[in-house]
């Protein structure tokens, strides 16, 4: 069905007529001119993200339902880096012509997925008309405590660094797929340059080999923002100093709260978690599996510093890794190599508005 047959306000009522609230801090969500939120003795997060298409992703090789998971997930994943727990998120989108009502309504299978993963309300949004691609703006609000929010700003020397799951996983997925889609526009242009009509038909079919890579596929198609991580900090009793989730990659990130707090920081190639698959894929591409790790991002990861004093709690934690330390700024941010060799930290992962 075209989105023009029942326009805009028929989409959202189509989109949103049975959502049901799970949070008291919505009053009223979809239906007005305003959601409705109250926050009577708690701080709110807000935070923004905007996913344009042929830069954020590529429907290539991405589906809306996934493409909706992770529109959620990457926002999601912010309030968590607050630590703070997530309550409502709004969705705008900006459509063309070539998206019919049941590719909206795949999205958000997706996107409500994700949402009731985390008890998410999904409390309004924008829907409006594009010429260049598919455009979407999530907003997501949140609460915490003022004792239990975390900055980027609060690392002191001494403090240990720390990351949850492994990195470098969703750039080694980008790889895969960027590659296999190559191959298949290169058959095809073949094909066509030589009128084979058979194989233009074949390649229609075209399904790529992922055997052995399904890891890599779900870390870039399938991100999850990790309160499960929160949830064990909070059990045991630990308060990061400093917190950020995983985007552009662990040394722009690193070297962001090692700005923002003023200090200087030691990590350890042989402590860095890679998955398996990561380093084969790696060695496949002739990558360097460190570089993927420290560059790659879309890990949505978290990475935070602790007092000294909770290594042993943060030890105990499955699913987390120490990774190096904090020192004073005059040592600046260094990488210790597996041969001991030191080398300067650099952020050379993903940079937004760059040529």
């Amino acid at each position: 069905m075209e989105i023009a047959k029942i326009g805009e306000f028929g989409l959202i009522d189509r989109l949103t007529k049975d959502l049901e609230n799970k949070n008291e801090s919505t009053k009223y969500g979809v239906g007005d001119d305003c959601a409705v939120l109250s926050y009577p003795d708690k701080e709110v997060l807000v935070t923004t993200d905007l996913l344009m298409e042929g830069v954020h992703f590529d429907l290539t090789y991405i589906d809306l339902k996934h493409l909706g998971y992770k529109s959620a997930m990457v926002n999601i994943s912010d309030v968590f880096a607050m630590n703070g727990t997530p309550r409502q998120i709004t969705v705008s989108l900006a459509l063309s012509k070539r998206f019919t009502v049941e590719d909206v309504e795949t999205f958000y299978s997706g996107l409500r997925l994700a949402c009731d993963k985390w008890g998410v309300d999904i409390v309004g949004g924008d829907t409006t008309s594009s010429y260049t691609g598919l455009a979407i703006s999530i907003t997501c609000i949140g609460e915490a405590s003022k004792e239990d929010i975390v900055y980027r700003n609060g690392a002191k020397d001494t403090d240990l660094v720390c990351v949850s799951g492994d990195l470098g996983a969703a750039y080694m997925g980008l790889q895969l797929l960027e590659r296999e889609k190559s191959v298949y526009y290169s058959q095809v242009e073949e094909a066509k340059r030589k009128g084979d009509k058979r194989a233009i038909e074949e390649l229609a079919h075209f399904q790529p080999d992922f055997s052995g890579k399904e890891y890599l596929l779900q870390r870039q198609l399938q991100t999850e923002a990790r309160g499960d991580i929160i949830e064990k900090l909070r059990e045991a009793g630990i308060r990061p100093t400093a917190m950020m989730d995983i985007s552009d990659g662990l040394s722009s990130e690193l070297l962001h709260i090692c700005k923002q707090s003023g200090v200087g920081c030691r990590i350890f190639e042989k402590n860095i978690p890679i998955d398996y698959q990561t380093a084969v894929m790696a060695e496949e591409l002739n990558m360097n599996v460190t570089t993927c790790a420290l560059n790659g991002g879309e890990d949505y990861e978290l990475l935070f510093t602790v007092p000294i004093g909770d290594h042993e709690k943060i030890e105990k934690i499955e699913g987390v890794k120490l990774i190096g330390h904090i020192t004073d700024a005059k040592f600046g941010s260094v990488l210790v190599t597996r041969d001991n060799q030191e080398f300067e930290l650099k952020a050379q992962g993903w940079t937004h508005l760059s040529e």
